[in-house]
């Protein structure tokens, strides 16, 4: 590895890494000159079933082959155990911990009167808690060498909104606020937090639903936004040279980046003999209702197709 990687003799834990971003995110930090845990339990994109090690397996013998060093790890990240264990696998193999990506990630998508509670709690184990364990695992090892990078995964379906995503939004944006609390309880200890909002073409992503042409057209699109564009910022904020970088939500988009903004005040009012229900009706929802969010999608946001 030459002296201008960024990554060198760090040591990168991945999970979800045995295909799409996740490995997209491997093999660069590995190219980089970390040493990579590549996590994958070998589940379906709806996290039935486990046990394949082959993706995990296939993406540690690439990293080998291309000079790097890689283990593979095979436990789940949506049980608190386990999670620990894919630390321990970093620690075990290298002697340290550096970064954890929590690419980690499943779909049930249901229109929300027909999610049952399974889907919902499923979804959220694996994205909401499993980034918690995953982290969690990782922080003491940070607060004692005083360094460390976390790199949670978000979503537009969660920044913005999706239909049928309940599940899926709830645990995204829940990372969010993960990523902003561990950004300022670590500070102290020069731990770094932050989250990436991915559009890239995945196995997740070919489960959405494409019945009508609007549908088609717009998966369309994301086909043509491979997982490889996502590695690079993954890459860098797992490096020092994001030494300056927390508590900050990116979204990347075939060659874009882009800051997203975070919940502040945008209007307010006041009556100085406070309020009642009527009052609110007849004057503050009035005064506020033109800065009112509407119920937009991502696909109405991000309307222009991707650089």
């Amino acid at each position: 590895m030459s002296e201008g990687n960024c990554l060198t003799d760090k040591v990168v834990v991945v999970t979800g890494a045995g295909r799409g971003i996740g490995r997209a995110i491997a093999e660069l930090c590995a190219a980089q000159g970390a040493k990579v845990v590549v996590n994958d339990l070998g589940g379906s994109a709806d996290g039935e079933g486990s046990g394949d090690a082959h993706p995990a397996e296939e993406v540690v013998e690439a990293i080998r082959k291309a000079g790097g060093q890689a283990v593979a790890n095979f436990d789940s990240v949506a049980d608190a155990a386990p999670a620990a264990n894919i630390i321990k696998t970093a620690i075990d193999s290298f002697g340290r911990i550096d970064c954890v990506i929590n690419n980690a990630g499943i779909l049930r998508d249901r229109i929300f009167h027909r999610m049952s509670i399974v889907d919902f709690e499923t979804v959220i184990k694996v994205h909401l808690l499993g980034s918690f364990y995953t982290s969690r695992a990782a922080a003491n090892y940070f607060k004692e060498q005083n360094s460390g990078s976390f790199v949670h995964f978000t979503s537009t379906s969660g920044l913005v909104g999706n239909f049928g995503q309940a599940n899926y939004a709830a645990a995204k944006l829940g990372i969010v606020g993960l990523s902003k609390s561990i950004a300022l309880d670590m500070q102290r200890f020069n731990v770094r937090s932050n989250c990436v909002s991915p559009f890239a073409w995945s196995r997740l992503i070919g489960t959405i639903p494409t019945e009508t042409e609007a549908e088609k057209a717009r998966v369309a699109k994301i086909q043509a936004m491979g997982p490889e564009k996502i590695a690079p910022l993954c890459a860098y904020l797992a490096s020092d040279l994001s030494a300056d970088v927390t508590g900050q939500i990116f979204a990347v988009r075939m060659n874009e980046i882009y800051l997203m903004s975070q919940s502040r005040p945008i209007r307010s009012v006041q009556r100085s003999d406070g309020w009642t229900p009527q009052t609110i009706a007849e004057h503050a929802m009035p005064a506020m209702k033109g800065s009112f969010y509407k119920l937009d999608r991502s696909a109405d946001i991000f309307t222009w197709d991707p650089v």
